[in-house]
């Protein structure tokens, strides 16, 4: 009765999870996506005000964050209705002869869907779109003032070569999971996959622990249905007889043939459609994206305020010590540092016929500053303008990245003491 229950429990949990909490795997499903959850933009907020009496106001459409208030909120909702589910489940149908069926597409459908996933996860590392190489910001920041997860995308952006075996072993294990031969293999190798990315999630606040756990839950579901062989095999060390489950026969070729023809066709569809927005990410985000002349760190090295030159002096609030520039998705952001390394973001437009510079707050576009600017050669930079209600002209010089001994150092087989500074 347990593990009917069981059963019944995670069926309606796993579904509406994956319909409920989409992980955005399928392409072109966004449209269908926003269109069924519309309700729930008003009824999960009212459940936060009105049954959980939360002190603050839920906001449904968060930015980049699968672990909003929203999604907690949505998750116990699914929680609840599964369990609800499940019992009256129970008690209106003790036995069931089609829960094989249902195991069978439900077992079908997880496996597809990390799979989907895994495709999607894998090759944004393969080609380097999840996990940047340190920006210019990034660089000249110091590591404690790094957040968990900026310091955790900064070790993971560093090395490609690492991002190549996280890659690949996240396609291999859907790669695996498309075949009911290798699902329990692609199950092991997905287990293994996400334990990591749901400790990393969890170790550096990682904003998707959500995600990651349901993968690791669906990743057990799978390997439940062969625990029984599989304990015998790598733990009794007993022989194992191959496993008898329910599939679907088909009366007619044409039907078999057609189920093969819907799943290569469509899973060579999500991996077009995968690469192709891949492709199109890597002209904005990829490390050899083509970047401009302002692209990186510059240095002040004079700065001229209503006509009087100010001095370097580290209590001063006012002078600029450093702009650093990073563009990224068409979009070119910039952080100016203080003497006293308090910094502000902004947003730069260029326009390079009439060399005219515009800064904007990132928080508020209304807020903008114009400059005319200058290149000196191939390192310096002079910008004149209004800044802050003063009249200010500003040389830079632009700092060599190079010298980082992050971007330097590289690869050695041979290291006869640790280097490590």
């Amino acid at each position: 009765m347990i593990q009917r229950f069981l059963f019944r429990f995670s069926f309606l949990f796993f579904l509406l999870f994956i319909f409920l909490m989409a992980n955005e795997v399928l392409p072109l499903s966004n449209p269908v996506y926003d269109t069924y959850m519309e309700p729930f933009h008003v009824v999960i907020p009212w459940i936060g005000r009105h049954i959980l009496h939360l002190p603050y106001e839920i906001k449904d459409f968060p930015l980049g964050s699968f672990d909003t208030t929203y999604d907690y909120v949505m998750l116990l909702c699914v929680t609840v209705i599964s369990l609800v589910g499940a019992i009256a489940w129970m008690v209106i149908q003790k036995d069931d002869e089609k829960e094989p069926v249902l195991n069978y597409w439900l077992t079908a459908f997880i496996r597809y869907y990390c799979a989907y996933s895994m495709f999607s996860y894998g090759l944004a590392k393969v080609y380097k779109l999840q996990f940047g190489f340190p920006s210019p910001g990034s660089l000249s920041q110091p590591l404690g003032s790094y957040s968990p997860m900026h310091l955790a995308w900064a070790f993971f952006g560093y090395s490609r070569g690492y991002n190549y075996l996280m890659g690949m072993a996240e396609i291999v294990s859907g790669l695996l999971l498309l075949y009911r031969r290798t699902t329990r293999l692609g199950a092991i190798l997905l287990l293994v996959v996400m334990v990591n990315v749901m400790a990393v999630n969890y170790g550096y606040d990682v904003c998707l622990k959500l995600m990651s756990t349901a993968l690791v839950l669906m990743a057990l579901f799978l390997l439940g249905q062969d625990r029984r062989r599989l304990i015998q095999f790598f733990i009794l060390n007993r022989v194992t007889m191959p496993a008898s489950e329910w599939t679907p026969k088909f009366r007619r070729k044409w039907m078999e043939r057609g189920r093969v023809f819907l799943k290569y066709g469509f899973t060579l569809f999500i991996l077009y459609s995968i690469n192709r927005a891949a492709f199109t990410f890597m002209d904005g985000y990829s490390d050899h994206r083509k970047v401009s002349a302002f692209h990186g760190i510059f240095n002040v090295e004079k700065f001229i305020k209503n006509g009087d030159t100010l001095a370097p002096l580290l209590t001063d609030t006012t002078r600029w010590r450093r702009l650093i520039v990073n563009e990224q998705g068409g979009v070119t952001y910039a952080s100016v540092r203080m003497m006293n390394d308090t910094a502000t973001s902004w947003q730069i437009r260029s326009d390079t016929s009439t060399h005219r510079l515009v800064i904007s707050k990132r928080t508020d576009t209304a807020v903008r500053y114009h400059f005319n600017y200058t290149f000196l050669g191939t390192d310096s930079l002079r910008l004149q303008g209004q800044w802050k209600g003063d009249s200010v002209t500003v040389v830079l010089r632009k700092y060599d990245l190079k010298k980082f001994t992050l971007v330097n150092r590289g690869f050695h087989w041979i290291n006869e003491v640790p280097f490590q500074r």
